[in-house]
């Protein structure tokens, strides 16, 4: 490599780590003593989520505002007002990056205490319920304002312009046109219901946030400080390195890894694509491919319970299920669409006639896993509180980050008991790497805090009386059709994921949307399980993470690349489209879903049929199968995706009584395209050779 070319690498990769820290820590950079103020907060924040989970009993209320008063206060301490800076004199302090200014600590300060508020004046507050004082009223209207500026400045402009639309038809609904009109609401009403009480910034998705979301988040801050990141990649190349186009299989596995703990598209790209992309790249990916099958591979992560980009506990509380059944729902679709990427990976390889990484280059397996298998007990310390016992959430989240404490603590010390060197220094280095994880867990969590306390408004001004008007006006624009609405509500879905985090986009449109999907459906006879619009939804704003021109994943992964970010985007948005399929095919086949599906091979059977369906529609759409399709391969092969994902309409076309036997003539013609292909294949083979 040129001194050039490593310049180059050097500076691609200081950008993606410089976007995932200002995703995760903000933009400014404090010296002296005032650098420790951030992190002594977030370490409180922390210990205060862990005791909940444990000794300390507090009212719900109460926990909500303790959590998003530590999120202010970061959140006002780490991003200045402007992300430029300012020159005017007297004004500099709003762009200041070095230095937390005076002003910043009275707003964290005064923004703290308002959303203290409704706890300090708990009592006050019940008992004037719909009445509020002057006082209630200021300090409402500033709690509004304040946390739409947290937004502003941890999130961006989206969410805070949503909001503050929403808030303005709540208030100017009388004077709309017909189709639009509503009746309005008080300035009394809209701060009773939007700062006052639990049914707006303080409602569900903010309890969920503090109860559970936190714990997770921090399960996967601590993990990572631990080093599993490192493991999961080393892992997955000394696996998959050596087959054909190994690095990007590579790719797959470890962002699902990662996935599993992780809730950041960003963070998943620096994460794994730091080592993948530039392997990627060596054994002949194109930088645009390589960074493209990054961001696909990194945003299905969000995918993957049990975390899902923290939107799986709200779901759970907004379709009153248990989250296990969650995770269930959310399996099929989510192991397929990452079989699919494998498959999708393993097809450009071919396109490209590449081979694998020499072995020589790899880490051995048996190795990597042996030094890192330790890594792997608090995941199934996780996974076996949630699935046997069937705990909470919060505390099997909870029991995990203490097994994982400890083996933070120990792992040092082991290594050094069997190699030499100073157990003392040992045991200190896996003390900060706790004290590391704790606020960094913290840190994660203020913009998930923030968005779903500044969605609340949101959910708040549709529950004050407009769901029933977005369901007549969703109504009128699909005219009635499942299909339109479908599509409607997918459009609106990526529009709004380009400015908004994946949590506050899905609960924005699941607030609007998702109970419409369900009642409209009903109202043309057809049922839409509520768990099926939820996740319809949730996918929909996962994949707006890489959609251009705003998606911040494909910024990341061209930043590491040294390729076009737009086209890193839409490559990648392409290598998705399996993913955007998979929502329609579960709304009208919800065995996907294993909604009443308790039987195991059964469900390892329609896993198995909907991964065949899945690649046969990679295979059209990305050209090639055993070898480069033809016209008439297309449409057989997309044949092969409608009967695999619609198995009970085709079992019904044919008269079958068991729908689930339609699957094998899907993959009757499915052979017949293989058998057609392969000899074309050795057809060419022949040509070659005799040319």
């Amino acid at each position: 490599m040129t001194e050039k070319a490593k310049d180059l690498k050097d500076e691609g990769l200081a950008a993606a780590q410089r976007m995932k820290e200002e995703e995760e820590l903000g933009l400014r950079r404090v010296q002296g003593p005032l650098r420790f103020a951030v992190p002594g907060i977030a370490l409180c924040w922390s210990l205060f989520q862990l005791s909940l989970s444990s000794w300390l009993l507090l009212d719900s209320t109460y926990i909500r505002s303790i959590h998003l008063a530590f999120a202010m206060l970061i959140v006002f301490l780490s991003y200045p007002t402007m992300k430029r800076d300012v020159n005017i004199p007297g004004l500099r302090w709003l762009g200041e990056k070095h230095k937390i200014p005076v002003a910043d600590f009275v707003i964290a300060g005064l923004a703290a205490l308002a959303a203290l508020y409704i706890a300090i004046d708990y009592d006050g507050l019940a008992s004037r319920i719909g009445s509020p004082s002057t006082r209630d009223m200021v300090i409402g209207v500033f709690l509004v304002v304040i946390l739409l500026d947290a937004a502003r400045r941890v999130i961006g402009p989206a969410l805070p312009v949503i909001a503050t639309l929403f808030s303005m038809y709540a208030f100017f609904g009388p004077y709309m046109p017909d189709f639009l009109i509503f009746k309005g609401v008080s300035l009394s009403r809209y701060v009773s219901q939007i700062s006052l009480t639990t049914e707006g910034i303080f409602g569900i998705p903010l309890g969920v946030s503090a109860r559970i979301v936190f714990l997770f988040v921090l399960f996967g801050a601590m993990l990572d400080k631990a080093g599993a990141g490192k493991f999961f990649i080393d892992l997955a190349m000394s696996l998959l390195g050596r087959y054909k186009g190994g690095p990007a299989k590579a790719a797959v596995l470890s962002s699902g890894l990662t996935g599993i703990v992780s809730g950041s598209s960003i963070a998943n790209v620096v994460t794994t694509g730091t080592f993948t992309i530039p392997l990627m790249k060596k054994v002949g990916y194109p930088a645009k491919k390589a960074a493209a099958i990054e961001v696909a591979v990194s945003t299905n992560g969000q995918l993957m319970p049990p975390i899902m980009g923290a939107a799986a506990f709200i779901i759970a509380e907004y379709v009153n299920i248990p989250f296990v059944e969650v995770c269930k729902a959310a399996a099929v679709p989510a192991f397929a669409s990452y079989a699919a990427l494998f498959y999708l990976t393993h097809l450009e390889a071919c396109k490209l006639g590449m081979r694998g990484l020499p072995k020589a280059d790899l880490p051995r397996f048996f190795a990597t896993f042996r030094a890192g298998m330790h890594y792997l007990i608090p995941i199934f310390v996780l996974l076996y509180e949630l699935i046997i016992p069937r705990h909470s959430p919060d505390l099997a989240a909870f029991r995990s980050i203490l097994v994982l404490m400890v083996v933070m603590l120990l792992q040092h010390a082991v290594k050094v008991k069997f190699k030499g060197g100073d157990l003392g220094a040992a045991f200190k280095q896996g003390f900060s790497d706790i004290l590391n994880g704790l606020i960094s867990g913290a840190r994660n969590m203020v913009s998930v805090a923030i968005a779903t306390a500044a969605a609340g408004i949101i959910v708040g001004v549709v529950t004050m009386g407009l769901g029933g008007l977005i369901t007549s006006i969703i109504d009128t624009l699909s005219q009635g059709s499942i299909i339109l609405m479908l599509l409607i509500t997918a459009g609106a879905c990526l529009v709004l994921g380009m400015g908004l985090p994946t949590t506050a986009n899905y609960i924005v449109m699941a607030s609007l949307t998702a109970p419409a999907l369900v009642t409209i459906a009903e109202w043309n006879g057809f049922t839409v399980p509520l768990i099926a619009a939820h996740l319809f939804v949730f996918y929909f704003g996962i994949l707006a993470d890489d959609t251009p021109p705003v998606g911040l994943a494909a910024y990341a992964a061209s930043a590491i690349a040294k390729s076009d970010p737009i086209a890193t985007g839409l490559q990648g948005f392409m290598y998705d489209i399996r993913t955007a399929v998979l929502p329609f095919m579960f709304i009208f086949n919800t065995d996907m879903l294993l909604l009443g599906i308790d039987n195991l091979p059964l469900a390892l059977y329609i896993f198995a049929m909907t991964c065949v369906g899945m690649f046969a529609f990679a295979s059209a759409t990305q050209g090639w199968f055993i070898t480069k399709n033809r016209w008439y391969d297309i449409p057989l092969l997309l044949g092969v995706s409608a009967i695999m994902f619609r198995p009970e309409f085709f079992g019904h076309l044919i008269g079958l009584d068991n729908h689930y036997l339609s699957y094998l003539l899907g993959l009757g013609l499915w052979g017949v395209i293989f058998a057609m292909q392969k000899l074309r294949s050795r057809g060419d083979s022949l040509v070659t050779l005799e040319a």
